[in-house]
C-alpha cells in the first residue's frame, strides 16, 4: 500500500483518479476504468470525505466531467495514431493519468511529463511501462521538448492543466511547440472566464490563484487562431457532447448541468494542428 499524505501534492493527484473510479462504479455502461479502481485499491488513503462529496448529484457530475474529458482526449490521440502509428504521445501535466496506456497501439512511444515531485509519486504508483517515459520537468522549461523525437509525428494533450497557467505562458508554450513539432497536434480542455471564476471558489483557490483575469480561459477559439502563423487549424468541440453525446444517458439534473457547461461556461476541447 502506498501512503497518501493529506494536504499534499499527492492528494491533489488522486482526486481525478478517484473521480474516474466513482464514474466507473456509477456509470459502468458509459465508462469502465478498471485501472483507476486498481490504483485506488493500492493506496493508503481515507477516501471517505471525497467519496461523500462525489456521491452527491453535483459530485457525480464532476466525476462525469473527469471521465468524459479523458475519453475526449483519448479519442483525439487514437485518431492521430491512425495516420501516425509510431508517433510520440505526450501527456503534459500528467499527474496519475494513464491515457497513453488506453491509447497504446503497441508502436507509439509515450511521454508523461510533470513537475519532478509529481513524477516521483508517479514512479511509485504508476511506473513507466514498455515504450513509456516519465519525465520530471516544469512545462515552462522548454528543455522537455528536446526529449521528444517528432520524426514520426507527435500528439500532445493536457488534461485540466492550462487553467493554472497565465494566458501569456500558454501562448508562448504553444508558439514554441508549433515551431518545434511541425505536423503535430495538441488537444486540451478549456472554459471561459465565467467558468474560471467559478473554479476560484474551489480548487483554484486552494492553488493560491486569485487573479483569474490573468489566467487562461477561452471564450472563442478565434482568440487562439491569431496566436501563430504556424497553426494550420484551431477547432473546438463540446466537452460533454462533442465526442460522445451522453446527454440522453444521464438524469435531468445532469442534463441541465451539461447545457449550462455548453452555453454559459463554454467547456470545450480545443485542438490545434501545427503546420
Amino acid at each position: 500500500m502506498y501512503h497518501i499524505e493529506k494536504n499534499t501534492v499527492q492528494e491533489t493527484l488522486i482526486i481525478p483518479l478517484f473521480g474516474r473510479k466513482v464514474c466507473s462504479e456509477h456509470f459502468p455502461e458509459l465508462f469502465k476504468d478498471p485501472e483507476a479502481e486498481r490504483i485506488c485499491s493500492m493506496l493508503d488513503y481515507d477516501f471517505a470525505e471525497n467519496g461523500q462529496k462525489m456521491e452527491s448529484a453535483v459530485g457525480l457530475f464532476g466525476a462525469l466531467e473527469v471521465a468524459q474529458r479523458q475519453y475526449d482526449l483519448a479519442w483525439e490521440v487514437k485518431e492521430y495514431l491512425i495516420k501516425h502509428p509510431y508517433a510520440a504521445v505526450v501527456n503534459l501535466g500528467c499527474g496519475l493519468d494513464d491515457t497513453f496506456r488506453k491509447c497504446d497501439n503497441k508502436a507509439c512511444v509515450g511521454f508523461n511529463i510533470d513537475m519532478p515531485d509529481v513524477i516521483k509519486v508517479r514512479n511509485e504508483i504508476l511506473p513507466a511501462g514498455e515504450r513509456e517515459n516519465n519525465l520530471g520537468y516544469d512545462l515552462n522549461d522548454e528543455h522537455w521538448m528536446d526529449e521528444i523525437d517528432p520524426s514520426h509525428g507527435a500528439v500532445f494533450f493536457a488534461s485540466g492543466v492550462f487553467y493554472y497557467f497565465k494566458t501569456e505562458a500558454v501562448r508562448k508554450l504553444l508558439q514554441k511547440m508549433a515551431k518545434k513539432f511541425p505536423g503535430g497536434i495538441i488537444v486540451f480542455d478549456s472554459c471561459n472566464q465565467r467558468g474560471a471564476k467559478m473554479m476560484t471558489k474551489t480548487w483554484l483557490k486552494e492553488a493560491g490563484i486569485s487573479d483569474v483575469g490573468a489566467f487562461f480561459s477561452v471564450e472563442d477559439k478565434a482568440e487562439i487562431e491569431v496566436w501563430s502563423n504556424d497553426f494550420t487549424s484551431v477547432t473546438a468541440r463540446s466537452y460533454m457532447r462533442g465526442y460522445r453525446d451522453i446527454y440522453n444517458e444521464v438524469r435531468l439534473l445532469h442534463k441541465l448541468m451539461i447545457r449550462f457547461c455548453d452555453s454559459l461556461v463554454k467547456m470545450q476541447i480545443i485542438k490545434i494542428t501545427f503546420k
